[in-house]
């Protein structure tokens, strides 16, 4: 096991509370709900990407930053997120969580587009898999994506989430 912390601290935002996590000089993880709540689910993550389970509750340059671009975001002055991240997780994940970073504000588009914009054109379910793992949510816009037939389909934070943040950018629901 290693002596390695994830630093993270918790914050009230328009959508609940939210758990935001930083490793190194990046964003790793934003989670919906209190640090109390999610802690077992946070550190089977951490354990799994950092070989860590120990979390630290404690403010860094990243996440003073990641509040303060949040708190522009929800404030309707941010339309791009300008955070270093450290994305862990699959390489196939990684190239689909970069794809969803050039989903422009206000805008959606499917699961298929995903997959032809990383050329996984029949990756489709695959492609929903990792919009379901992105551990950064909201800077990562996995809200973004809804199904080819229009429908919102599912989201971390759940669906009223999903809706609130899609409408916040000007998304007609």
């Amino acid at each position: 096991m290693s002596d390695l912390n994830i630093n993270y601290i918790e914050i009230q935002s328009p959508i609940g509370p939210l758990v935001l996590a930083a490793e190194g000089g990046g964003l790793c993880h934003i989670e919906f709900g209190t640090f109390a709540d999610v802690e077992p689910k946070l550190k089977k993550w951490s354990e799994r990407w950092y070989g860590t389970t120990q979390w630290k509750g404690t403010y860094t340059p990243v996440l003073t930053e990641t509040v303060h671009q949040l708190e522009q975001y929800f404030a309707g002055d941010r339309t791009v997120f300008e955070i270093p991240l450290d994305l862990r997780g699959t390489p196939f994940q990684v190239k689909v969580w970069e794809a969803l970073t050039r989903i422009p504000y206000g805008r959606v588009c499917s699961y298929k587009d995903i997959g032809q914009a990383i050329q996984s054109e029949k990756a489709v379910r695959a492609v929903g898999g990792a919009n379901n793992r992105n551990p950064v949510p909201i800077i990562v816009p996995c809200h973004r994506v809804i199904g080819a037939d229009g429908s919102l389909v599912g989201y971390g934070g759940g669906l009223n989430v999903k809706i609130h943040l899609l409408q916040h950018e000007g998304y007609a629901v």
